[in-house]
């Protein structure tokens, strides 16, 4: 049974840090694009960054760069968003994604559909979320 499972969420500040972890068990990094998103209330699921086993590569969103960093674990089976200098904006439930890929065009496919469309129809096992909360 695949489970991933974030930690990381709370409230915070305007201008704080958090990091986000997804912890993964049951499957592979290496057969799967994992992917953040987000969902704020009353707004529709954001795609906020992406990280490619395939190559390493990462993925953000207009929002997320420069800001944001997505790394991964593969040893510990673990995803980790590093969120700096956040703002009130930033506040919603962030779910851990994991989508199949089994080459590099499809990593590729995958992670900029995310960034781009926020597509997360082609993920396969999902989280139950954590929220982040910014205060001004």
């Amino acid at each position: 049974e695949v489970q991933l499972v974030e930690s990381g969420g709370g409230l915070v500040q305007a201008g704080g840090s958090l990091r986000l972890s997804c912890a993964a068990s049951g499957l592979t990094f290496d057969h799967y694009a994992m992917s953040w998103f987000r969902q704020a209330p009353g707004k529709e699921r954001e795609g906020v960054s992406c990280i490619s086993s395939s190559d390493g590569s990462t993925y953000y969103s207009d929002s997320a760069k420069g800001r944001f960093t997505i790394s991964s674990d593969s040893a510990k089976n673990t995803v980790y968003l590093q969120m700096n200098s956040l703002k009130r904006e930033d506040t919603a439930v962030y779910y851990c994604a994991a989508g199949p890929a089994y080459d590099t065009v499809t990593f590729v496919r995958l992670c900029s559909s995310t960034v781009d469309r926020s597509a997360g129809y082609e993920y396969e096992y999902w989280g139950q979320g954590t929220q982040v909360t910014v205060s001004s």
